[in-house]
């Protein structure tokens, strides 16, 4: 899978942009470089990227205001590199788009396994079901698009993670599903304690949804969420 996926590192950090050229490079992937916004522009116009890692606080635009732009117009994998100790970065990263997040005291190999996880989750996603339309609650999602539509409401594009977690439940209508299960769908690890991170990925869900009252996607005190529709496919 690595040999013909390319990476692209926006940072500004001289250093560590160069640290991860190496080793990802080593682990078999065509590594790009970037220091600020405007170079990840030229990278973009120039290459084909499979997935971004992407600095938070960066000179000129930062990595909140680069995210919001890049979901505009892609569904392109995006990881966030946040501050140690600051779980507002996080939150506001995948409230965002991002795909996951990861702090700047990470472990190479533990950056390697969460590329790896996500690679795959799209490969799957691009592989899977492609002539499928999933219907459920007057909405469809056409898993070739990734659009979701609805005869009386906007449509919507869904990113990577988003589109994980609606696969995920419309696959297990009525089923409950764990925070536990939520996690490794999107992110290929248990939650974590106290993971606020799941917490947005089901409000972007339910937001994407309309689900303002919480019916469609319950949430069960205690032990998980919920998806009260049946679903039928064609």
């Amino acid at each position: 899978m690595t040999s013909t996926r390319t990476i692209l590192v926006v940072d500004d950090n001289d250093e560590l942009r160069e640290a991860l050229h190496d080793y990802l490079t080593k682990a078999g992937f065509i590594v790009l470089c970037a220091q600020d916004g405007k170079a990840m522009w030229q990278q973009l116009d120039q290459h084909g990227v499979d997935l971004i890692i992407l600095d938070i606080m960066m000179p000129g635009d930062d990595g909140f205001t680069l995210c919001r732009e890049l979901r505009r117009t892609s569904n392109m994998p995006i990881i966030m590199l946040t501050a140690v100790s600051d779980e507002i970065d996080r939150v506001a990263g995948l409230e965002m788009g991002a795909d996951d997040y990861i702090t700047k005291s990470f472990s190479p190999r533990e950056l390697l396994a969460r590329i790896k996880t996500i690679l795959r989750r799209s490969q799957q996603q691009s592989s899977h079901h492609m002539a499928r339309r999933i219907h459920f609650a007057g909405w469809t999602l056409n898993t070739v698009t990734r659009q979701l539509t609805h005869p009386q409401k906007s449509s919507k594009q869904l990113s990577g993670a988003d589109l994980s977690l609606l696969g995920l439940f419309l696959a297990q209508p009525e089923g409950l599903l764990s925070r536990d299960d939520i996690a490794q769908a999107i992110w290929g690890r248990d939650a974590e304690p106290l993971e606020r991170g799941i917490d947005v990925q089901i409000s972007r869900l339910r937001h994407h949804l309309e689900d303002k009252d919480r019916q469609l996607i319950l949430t069960v005190r205690n032990k998980g969420y919920m998806l009260t529709a049946a679903v039928h496919c064609d």
